[in-house]
């Protein structure tokens, strides 16, 4: 039993960097705080404890990661703090050797944030400097637990964990070292929690995880039978399934998305190569082949769905001619946007194993190649939605003198800021693009949806 008078009028600050899924953890910590006692600090506020929820997907995720922590110490001296999240699992003497870091806790010791901070007390060596962090990690083959987590913060979309973990261990990956075996929590749990976000006024909920197509395996579930059962919960007007490898998103998870009555015409699918020799390489589980059938099947179904697309370039063995097979691939697709991510060398992976890596400056070519490509498709899926009526559900937060939204098929929309609009939907015609925020026009029909 945790003593929470400890906690009387002490302060937490969250910093997060890195998935969804890293938001929603973080967030459910800040819940786990805030119901103890710790408030969370108010913008400008010394803080009693500092929580660095990080990302090691890059080098430059883990720079980012560093530059936090050390942000954080600085604005907030004398606070305790904790560092988690995937660089924590990775690499955490490494970040507990940061002068003024408490404590290092591993992927499994996560959500005991609130254990381990009412168990710290800080410590000075002689000098009067605090002693070097302690470390709480668990080795990889031991974490097993899976965590429920929801993201609020007052946003409309919450994001809710459904699932942890890997069992792919693709060449140029660290998550599977960082997150651990496959798991998720039974569909009953995930429909509580849904139902939670529903009577706490939540319209939105985004599926999150790091593999979610392999949801199940922990509890003898299958993913389609939990968008099934979600699409009955009462109060949530929209679901969207955030990434999901193409050999999981079956047929019958678009046939079902489409035929649904609350979850949106969006798909995020990683095909991270158009070449299917570099797809090898990758130890990816599907060839283009099997990833154009998808969004064949999306578009035969769902003719105006955003699909979002993961693309990585400059892998160990990428060719110039594999790399042109693949843009030639991209190209083909009817697909919304490319998410483009250069390729960084990470220890402990396969991909360190292969030859012939990719200069840093034909890296950077072939990424901006793309990111072009990636331009003209979503302005071109934008243009095409131009004239339509969609239903959009608007943010709160103000742009200045408008608010922003989105439509059903994941398109992004502005208009003068309205506060009746908030957390409503909305129904509108869509108008003109704005090239530079990238946002179209919503010219109300409606001020609300009755």
């Amino acid at each position: 039993m945790i003593d929470t008078t400890i906690f009387e009028n002490k302060t937490a600050v969250y910093y997060t960097l890195g998935c969804k899924l890293n938001f929603a953890e973080t967030s459910t910590i800040g819940r786990q705080l805030a119901e103890a006692g710790i408030a969370k600090a108010q913008k400008g506020q010394q803080a009693d404890v500092c929580v660095i929820n990080t990302c090691s997907v890059t080098d430059l995720a883990d720079k980012k990661s560093r530059q936090a922590i050390r942000k954080m110490i600085k604005q907030h001296p004398g606070a305790i703090v904790l560092v988690t999240g995937c660089y924590a699992q990775l690499k955490p003497t490494e970040i507990a050797d940061i002068e003024g870091v408490d404590l290092v806790l591993g992927s499994n010791q996560k959500m005991d944030v609130l254990d381990y901070i009412s168990q710290f007390h800080k410590h000075e060596n002689g000098n009067g400097n605090h002693e070097k962090g302690e470390v709480f990690v668990t080795k990889l083959n031991q974490i097993k637990k899976f965590t429920p987590s929801c993201s609020a913060d007052d946003r409309t979309r919450h994001f809710l964990k459904v699932q942890d973990g890997c069992d792919y261990y693709c060449t140029y990956c660290t998550i599977p070292f960082a997150r651990g075996r496959s798991r998720n929590g039974s569909i009953s749990s995930l429909v509580a929690q849904a139902q939670e976000v529903a009577a706490n006024g939540g319209k939105e909920i985004v599926l999150t995880g790091v593999n979610i197509g392999d949801f199940g395996k922990s509890t003898n579930e299958s993913f389609v039978d939990l968008v099934k059962a979600l699409d009955n919960v009462e109060g949530i007007e929209r679901f969207r399934i955030s990434s999901i490898e193409p050999n999981l998103l079956t047929d019958e998870i678009i046939d079902f998305v489409a035929s649904s009555k609350r979850f949106m015409p969006h798909f995020h699918i990683p095909l991270q190569s158009g070449s299917d020799e570099v797809l090898k390489l990758m130890k990816r589980k599907y060839d283009t082949s099997l990833f154009a059938h998808k969004v064949e099947k999306i578009k035969g179904v769902l003719p105006h769905a955003f699909i979002g697309v993961d693309v990585i370039v400059g892998v160990r063995g990428e060719t110039d001619e594999y790399f042109e097979d693949a843009k030639r691939f991209i190209e083909s697709l009817p697909v919304s946007q490319l998410h483009v991510f250069t390729y960084s060398e990470r220890a402990g992976t396969k991909a360190l194993e292969m030859d012939n890596p990719v200069d840093p400056k034909v890296k950077h070519d072939r990424s901006k190649a793309l990111l072009e490509i990636s331009e003209q498709m979503l302005e071109m899926f934008y243009n095409e939605n131009r004239g339509t009526a969609q239903k959009v559900l608007f943010e709160g937060a103000r742009h200045g003198h408008t608010m922003v939204g989105f439509t059903e098929n994941y398109i992004k929309v502005a208009t003068p800021y309205n506060g009746s609009f908030v957390n409503e939907i909305v129904d509108v015609t869509i108008g003109n693009l704005d090239t530079e925020t990238m946002t179209m026009e919503a010219q109300l029909t409606t001020t609300k949806n009755e």
